[in-house]
């Protein structure tokens, strides 16, 4: 009986080896099969293409290319340094994603959040933040909303009157500088 346990265990040890080695070889091979099976192109190309969506069920949008994000944030920190001025300039897209951020020489380290939330502030509300500063008289809660900044020195840029950014900036010693950087900035995206 001793002897028979003993070959019953190492039965199950060998066929738990074996049965492993399978599986293993087993899964090797299948992800070894999808990985360089040839007719994957073909399965992509007949996947649905990207057109079948109707076109009732989409909508178009327009966004500042980084070319123009870069002059923008460039335009607005040399209107700052030419009035001695330190700041940071953020310049985001529609849906508030960073496009370009420049950080003055000597700036303090909370502009850099501070630009990136005042561009993002005038974006998503297609105004000039130190309007928008002045809503929070009537509804006070606005200033809950997160990632916003209801302080001076954002401004939208918009295309055909829909906006595609905003330029935020901060440092200066007040709000009102800081928009006169960020209109500074958005002025070299108008067309002549």
């Amino acid at each position: 009986m001793a002897a028979h346990r003993q070959h019953t265990r190492g039965t199950r040890l060998l066929t738990g080896a074996l049965v492993a080695a399978a599986l293993g070889a087993g899964t090797f091979g299948a992800v070894s099969a999808t990985a360089s099976t040839p007719d994957a192109p073909q399965r992509a190309r007949t996947a649905a293409p990207a057109s079948a969506v109707a076109e009732r069920d989409t909508h178009r949008t327009r966004h500042l290319t980084a070319d123009a994000a870069a002059r923008a944030a460039q335009a607005a920190l040399k209107a700052a340094r030419e009035d001695g001025q330190r700041v940071t300039v953020a310049v985001v897209d529609r849906n508030g994603n960073t496009i370009a951020v420049l950080r003055g020489d000597g700036v303090g380290p909370q502009s850099y959040q501070s630009a990136e939330r005042k561009a993002y502030t005038a974006a998503s509300w297609n105004a000039p933040t130190s309007e928008l500063v002045k809503r929070l008289e009537s509804t006070p809660n606005l200033k809950d909303i997160p990632g916003t900044l209801f302080l001076g020195g954002g401004v939208p840029v918009a295309a055909d009157g829909t906006p595609v950014a905003g330029i935020g900036v901060a440092g200066a010693p007040s709000g009102a500088l800081d928009e006169k950087y960020a209109r500074a900035g958005a002025a070299v995206l108008t067309t002549d």
